[in-house]
């Protein structure tokens, strides 16, 4: 039998998630006052961000069918995010 070796490019950790909200400024309300994460900034209508750890969470409503069927999208950071795709 072939063993199989498997490479994972270097994704150094998590940069952002996307989380797909209905209303913008009751989930920044959630996240900033009852959670208590840092508010970043928000593009209106239908964008804000807040850092959680380091981490920006993007609260957003989905712009269309497809992305409103996900729950949310990771975004990571490394050195090269093309390679790393590259080799998945």
């Amino acid at each position: 039998m072939t063993e199989l070796k498997v490479v994972v490019p270097s994704l150094d950790r998590v940069g952002q998630i996307a989380i797909n909200v209905h209303d913008v400024d009751r989930a920044t309300t959630f996240y900033r006052d009852v959670l208590g994460m840092k508010f970043l900034f928000a593009a209106p209508p239908g964008l804000a961000l807040v850092d959680c750890g380091g981490v920006r969470l993007m609260l957003a409503t989905p712009g269309s069918a497809q992305l409103a069927s996900m729950g949310c999208m990771v975004y990571y950071v490394g050195p090269d995010v093309a390679e790393a795709q590259g080799g998945l």
